[in-house]
């Protein structure tokens, strides 16, 4: 049975609150790093179960009329062809997303500062592109000794080189469209060319994990790391925040280990630090809105192993994740579970041992599992998505949704015509067949109307499944996993 542990209305309201505080503090202007991501924060929804993914873009819209967005985005990422993986799109393509996003629910993007650049041709493209659309961009130089040698930074040829980003507004969002793009130095060389021109600005940091009023231990927290093992974050205690307030709060090792750093230049620019410890310039309300700690920690529990099952079919595709692997590994030590935890693991691969075949499982919101098996005319994951509807409409297990006559067309058009060596439906295959035979069977229209009723279902599928089925459970709203393993010794798999 799934549980809701998150006031979501709450945190909306006591952040904007609370950011609306720091801006007043700093007299009037506030550059805000936002971490994480704004519009499909799916990681915060999985482990605190009530989040709802646009909650940091409707906490945004309370200060809408008082907000610009700046995006910032690395000249090297843009260079690399870097992409954010679970939309599988460049940086730079994110980042024009990102500009109509922002702007179809009326936020107002100011800018685009391309960072850390060194004469990359391909961000001078970019540049271009973004100019040709009457988006403005600014320029920031990589500093050589960044981020240790503070004289440097705090100098004419360091933050002084930067092009000064012309803002109108009191909040100032700076977002990317991944981590190390530069968001945190965005800021500082705005404060540094703002102090230049007489304005007093100020910096805080808006990022939801690690949640500093939860103990380190805490499986949210360890839900964190699980999900960015990838680039070897740790939770730690803040030693500064202890020593300043003789208090506990967790923070992670890359804001400890800057924050000296960050005093300093905020001594050489303002002749003072504004906060004693990394997690002052944080503004997260997140651990104050938990109000079922079972649920949240259950919830993160199940994230953690499901980044480990992604790891190891990230291994089984050939790349080279061991660290990444041995850090969940020891995540799971920690939070003492197993991939035994996950219900629908052990259901699936029953069902793939006795019919020999794949096998897929889920385990809907209210508890009951139900399992899918390779057919004649459906892959596994096809069966499972109509058990699963058929059970929400409460239509008898042995009526037919689908014709095999409505079938079998598609199949031939699959195989005789574009060419494809399956001839089994894919989910989305087997759903535009629901859909067009709901138009004369009550039955199916019925099963079609509680497609939305499998959102924040929990799969497993005993192989890992083409791109066609991994797409179409991630727009359902469904967390998959899959064992690592393919249906076949192929060495191509689409």
């Amino acid at each position: 049975m799934f549980k809701t542990g998150f006031d979501n209305n709450k945190y909306i309201k006591t952040q904007s609150e609370q950011i609306r505080k720091r801006i007043s503090r700093f007299g009037g202007k506030l550059y805000m790093e936002f971490g994480g991501k704004l519009f499909d924060d799916n990681h915060a929804s999985r482990v605190l179960p009530g989040f709802e993914p646009d909650s940091k873009l409707r906490m945004l819209l309370e200060l809408k009329d008082e907000a610009e967005i700046v995006i910032a985005v690395s000249a090297g990422a843009i260079e690399s062809k870097k992409l954010r993986s679970d939309l599988n799109i460049s940086y730079d393509m994110e980042v024009l997303r990102l500009i109509d996003l922002f702007r179809s629910v009326g936020l107002y993007v100011g800018s685009v500062v391309i960072t850390q650049y060194s004469g990359q041709d391909s961000a001078d493209v970019f540049k271009q592109k973004l100019l040709a659309l009457g988006v403005p961009v600014f320029i920031h130089y990589k500093i050589e000794g960044y981020p240790s040698n503070v004289k440097k930074i705090i100098s004419e040829t360091g933050y002084g080189k930067n092009e000064y980003i012309e803002t109108s507004r009191r909040l100032v969002v700076v977002t990317a469209p991944g981590p190390g793009s530069g968001k945190m130095a965005t800021c500082l060389s705005q404060l540094y060319h703002e102090h230049l021109r007489g304005i007093e600005a100020g910096y805080a940091k808006f990022e939801t994990f690690p949640i500093w009023n939860l103990p380190l231990g805490h499986p949210v927290n360890l839900a964190y790391e699980a999900a960015t093992a990838d680039l070897n974050d740790v939770n730690m205690l803040d030693p500064f925040h202890l020593d300043a307030y003789n208090v506990k709060t967790v923070n992670y090792n890359r804001d400890i280990e800057i924050f000296p750093v960050l005093q300093a230049i905020f001594e050489n620019i303002y002749g003072y630090s504004p906060y004693k410890s990394p997690t002052d310039m944080g503004v997260n309300m997140a651990g104050y809105c938990i109000f079922d700690d079972e649920a949240v920690c259950s919830a993160a529990k199940q994230e953690i192993i499901r980044r480990y099952y992604k790891a190891l079919c990230d291994r089984r595709k050939g790349l080279d994740v061991t660290k990444e692997i041995e850090k969940l590994e020891l995540l799971l030590s920690k939070a003492d579970i197993s991939t035994a935890d996950r219900k629908v693991v052990s259901a699936a691969n029953k069902v793939a041992e006795k019919t020999g075949a794949p096998a897929a499982a889920i385990e809907l919101a209210d508890g009951t599992v139900l399992t899918g098996k390779t057919k004649q005319l459906l892959g596994a994951a096809s069966s499972l998505v109509l058990n699963a509807l058929k059970h929400l409409a409460k239509i008898d297990d042995s009526l037919e949704l689908i014709p095999s006559d409505l079938i079998e067309p598609v199949q031939s058009l699959k195989v005789n015509y574009l060419g494809s060596r399956n001839p089994r439906l894919h989910v989305d295959e087997i759903l535009v067949a629901l859909s067009v035979a709901a138009a004369t069977n009550k039955n199916a229209a019925k099963a079609l109307s509680c497609l939305p009723m499998l959102k924040s279902a929990q799969v497993h599928c005993t192989v890992i499944l083409s791109s066609p089925d991994s797409k179409i459970f991630s727009k359902l709203g469904v967390d998959l996993t899959t064992e690592p393993d393919y249906e076949n010794d192929n060495l191509y798999h689409l």
